[in-house]
């Protein structure tokens, strides 16, 4: 028995962080099914502070209630025991300044223009340094060195945030940086997301202010028990550095032939402190480095390396170049025609200059990052060399906790794709792309990617810090929510699913971690919302949300002019939705939050709201007005009929996706519920299929196009390899990638959880194209590991191994059971099986196999191609002789039998001769399953 991974707030021993609302989550570690205690004491010093008793376990976390006081280390301890033994554990955190004023003051240059300022403190040190604490923040970013050295191994702080109202404060255990003696303490700072070019159509410099500075103090206690207090104020130093421009769409230039000189006394600045707070932010650091892949030199004689993998960071080379050589080096996502494109980058310079200094080191850029696969290298003097090169991925420090494996290696491919989009945007906000002249905060690719991030990775307190961003431009627009946030001071916004990110946002992670803090948060944004459609609602006198700029279905393919990507679904209708869907969330989190008053206000509301969607878009008979794929899904995911009119609605939407050859039409709104949908609604071999699709519009199109990271469009690049010609065209952008919280949700079976996880109910549903299937998802209670295997024997025995951590209980439920199933060797006969901690290993006979077999539906096409049973049917007749020339199968091989045979006067097969042919599609497995 072993305590692991204490977390609190959903972080790791947090250092400076905002620690409102504490929750310490610990994860037991035993196989054994023990009845045990927990108890916890927290300590500041050797104080004991908060402490509970002996508490039987009934989960896996505590929620302390204790005044936390400034600039203070906490230990707290965690016990266990059982009967046999008892275990403890030790974690920390610190507070940081939290409302305490800082005495420090804004120091910079008087100089506005200088591209890097350096502000420097010489501090002799005559007595041993006990414990060191900076607390600090910069502006645009910053980078903090003592004695020449970097100081952690955060970048781009202090974040991206709407500076007008938050700039995060950072706090640094400098603890073992300073020696007795001289020492020097040195901010360099670059113009960042705070003063830096950012935006659409060239951007704007100076969005929120027109100076870098910085704020410093410097808390130290020496070992005879004296303490001391550094501030940043007139006795500090400043110059010009080494980096001559720099900007999160420009790149760097870094002129290492500089030696910074002409220090001249600071400017101590008059600039608001009451916008300091400590931190949400997670830090961005280096996450993992890919090594170079290979040299390639181009058909135009361009020096290219590619890192064969697409992805969000820094550029890191080893300068070999005598000193005043000029290395430029650019970046891009693809290639065309064998050489170096970067067209999709759109107003973006994404590059980096570096002058060398004749020394050979490692170098990188300091204020910027890029997204790309490829660099093209140009200015060296010397032969390129690939183990010069690294790529050093960059995110906001999350911990993966989820993935999916499956038999097909193209599938497995575009898994990985998803999770490489969202680390290459999960950039401190939760960004669109990370490459052209955009990388915003968008609010509506946020709300409909963020269940399905909550799988891969422990994203509560990333989002945490988001809704925060979001809560403040609702704070300063009347409750109406920005296009993205930090808004950048662009006042646009108030459109559906976009503006909805407020409310489903934190719903959706208090749903899936357990943890209110965000709704304590966020509710009264979250209400401000569903108030601001309301005033808009009132004016329209329809008690729908009518009349209101919309993105529609963005970038959905059904739309009747293709230059509009809005979509054909109703905007009106999709608007109503997310406005009865936001209304129901906020009813419900004023439930968990114990407002009563709220509750049956909102919940009025919502009732409302769906009385007139339904009396404006659906008949009595479960008729949608609107016959697109995203109206059906919606209609579908967010339950606006009654249960007995499920099935009408399911049985257009399948005659829906007959019309459009069962391939997805639908954009950024659709998308993440179409296969929901269908595999709620008795409908997971369709689904399986549209994911399976592997021809354009699929998810594997790309896939099979080499792509390692999701494209913002489905056609992002065409079939001949040609970049799709428009303009905004991103090749990593994670929104459609949302279909993998369907393969969490369906094929691996998560399908609901309570409490953070403390019970899943295990649900997946089978189909013989996924005939292995593994995954696992590792919450706060530990990692719950889950493996299927289809047809293991010729009884089409299934097998399933589950392993549960402590603590948590799994619900499972399988598909075609019959009256008897074997779980670790006895046999059962209850339909849902409820497993705990420990290795499980279970297996059934299906009721139905789940080999695949034909259909009446089947495609000519795909007969034709299976030789054995075309020779079949043409036993049965000579009608069909007509498809033994290639050409009729190519003009009319997307025909089934049925249609060929009612559509065409020279097609007569008499009914006797139609049913053996049925009986013998049906009885007959598909190719693939006989090759397989």
């Amino acid at each position: 028995m072993k305590i692991e991974n204490i977390q609190v707030n959903h972080m790791t021993e947090p250092l400076g962080f905002d620690l409102s609302n504490l929750k310490i989550e610990f994860t037991l570690d035993t196989d054994k099914n023990l009845a045990v205690q927990k108890k916890l004491e927290i300590k500041n010093v050797d104080k004991t502070v908060y402490q509970t008793d002996w508490q039987d376990y009934n989960n896996n976390y505590f929620e302390p209630d204790f005044e936390l006081i400034p600039r203070t280390e906490y230990e707290l301890t965690i016990s266990v025991k059982s009967d046999s033994e008892e275990v403890s554990a030790t974690s920390t955190f610190e507070t940081g300044k939290m409302s305490e004023p800082f005495s420090g003051k804004w120091i910079g240059s008087a100089d506005k223009d200088i591209p890097n300022t350096l502000l420097k403190r010489d501090l002799n040190l005559t007595k041993d340094v006990k414990k060191a604490r900076i607390y600090m923040t910069g502006l645009g970013v910053y980078e903090l060195n003592i004695n020449d050295k970097k100081v952690g191994d955060e970048l781009l702080a202090p974040g991206s945030t709407n500076y007008d109202y938050l700039v995060q404060v950072q706090t640094y255990d400098v603890t073992s940086d300073f020696v007795q003696g001289n020492n020097s303490i040195e901010i360099s700072l670059g113009d960042g997301w705070y003063k830096g070019n950012l935006g659409f159509d060239g951007g704007k410099d100076k969005i929120y202010g027109d100076q870098q500075r910085a704020i410093f103090e410097l808390h130290l206690e020496y070992t005879d028990g004296s303490t001391e207090i550094v501030n940043s104020d007139d006795q500090w130093l400043t110059t010009a550095g080494k980096v001559t421009k720099s900007a999160i769409y420009y790149g760097e230039d870094l002129d290492d032939t500089i030696v910074p000189e002409n220090w001249t006394k600071v400017s101590v600045l008059d600039y608001p402190t009451d916008v300091l707070a400590d931190r949400l932010s997670l830090p961005l650091k280096v996450q993992e480095y890919l090594p170079a892949k290979e040299l390639i030199k181009t058909p135009k004689d361009e020096q290219v390396v590619d890192f064969g993998q697409n992805q969000a960071g820094l550029i890191e080379f080893y300068n070999r170049e005598p000193k005043g050589t000029k290395i430029t080096i650019q970046v891009g996502e693809i290639l065309q025609q064998g050489n170096f494109y970067r067209d999709n980058l759109r107003e973006a310079r994404a590059a980096f200059t570096y002058i060398s200094d004749g020394t050979e080191k490692w170098v990188r850029p300091h204020f910027t990052y890029f997204g790309y696969r490829y660099i093209k290298v140009s200015g060296n003097t010397k032969p390129l060399q690939k183990d010069d090169f690294k790529a050093a991925v960059v995110y906001s420090d999350m911990k993966m906790t989820g993935a999916l494996k499956t038999d097909k290696p193209l599938i497995n491919r575009l898994f990985e794709n998803v999770q490489w989009s969202q680390k290459s945007n999960f950039f401190d906000v939760p960004t669109d792309c990370p490459q052209r002249d955009e990388r915003l905060g968008w609010t509506g690719d946020a709300d409909i990617f963020s269940n399905t991030s909550t799988y891969n990775m422990n994203v509560y307190a990333f989002f945490k810090k988001y809704a925060k961003d979001m809560k403040i431009e609702q704070d300063h627009h009347d409750g109406m929510l920005t296009m993205y946030a930090p808004s950048l001071h662009v006042d646009e916004g108030g459109a559906a699913i976009w503006g909805d990110a407020s409310t489903i946002i934190p719903w959706n992670m208090y749903e899936k971690y357990g943890d209110t803090a965000i709704l304590k948060q966020n509710y009264s944004s979250m209400k401000g919302w569903v108030d601001w459609i309301s005033k808009n609602v009132e004016k329209a006198g329809t008690g729908l949300w009518t009349g209101s700029f919309q993105f529609g279905d963005w970038l959905s393919l059904d739309s009747e002019n293709p230059a509009v990507p809005n979509g054909k679904t109703d905007e009106d209708f999709i608007a109503s939705v997310y406005y009865y869907y936001s209304s129901s969330i906020v009813a419900a989190a004023a439930k968990v939050l114990g407002n009563d008053e709220d509750y049956q206000t909102y919940k009025n509301l919502c009732d409302d709201i769906k009385k007139n969607i339904l009396k404006e878009y659906i008949t009595e008979t479960g008729r949608v007005a609107i016959d697109t794929q995203t109206a059906y899904a919606l209609t579908l995911y967010f339950n606006l009929v009654p249960e007995n009119l499920k099935s009408r609605v399911v049985k257009d939407l399948v005659a829906r996706l007959k019309k459009d050859n069962d391939h997805l039409q639908t954009g950024f709104v659709g998308t993440p519920f179409l296969c929901q949908v269908l595999s709620e609604n008795g409908q997971h071999a369709l689904a399986t299929k549209i994911f399976l699709n592997e021809d354009y519009p699929s998810w594997l199109y790309a896939v099979k196009l080499g792509a390692t990271t999701i494209w913002e469009r489905w056609n992002s690049v065409m079939s001949d390899g040609s970049m799709n010609p428009e303009g905004m065209n991103s090749l990593n952008h994670y929104s459609i990638g949302a279909i993998m919280e369907w393969a969490y949700k369906f094929v691996l079976g998560l399908r609901k959880q309570d409490n953070g996880y403390q019970t899943v109910y295990l649900e997946p549903e089978f189909d013989y194209r996924l005939k292995h299937i593994s995954g696992h998802y590792a919450s706060s209670y530990g990692d719950l590991k889950v493996k299927y295997d289809l047809e293991t024997d010729d009884k089409h025995t299934i097998a399933a191994v589950i392993d549960v951590p402590f603590g948590q209980t799994v619900k499972l439920t399988l598909p075609r059971v019959g009256k008897e199933i074997v779980v670790d060797g006895q046999t059962v006969t209850d339909k849902t099986i409820t497993l705990t901690v420990g290795h499980h290993e279970i297996s059934y006979i299906p009721t139905q196999d789940y080999i695949g077999r034909y259909s009446t539906e089947a495609k000519l096409l795909n007969i034709t191609a299976d030789k054995e049973l075309f020779d079949k049917i043409k036993t049965i007749t000579h009608e069909l002789d007509m498809f033994n020339d290639p050409t009729n199968v190519e003009r009319l091989g997307q025909m089934s039998i049925p249609e060929a045979n009612k559509l065409f006067p020279f097609i007569n097969i008499p009914e006797n001769e139609m049913k053996q042919i049925t009986d013998t599609l049906v009885s007959t497995p598909v190719l693939s399953e006989r090759e397989g």
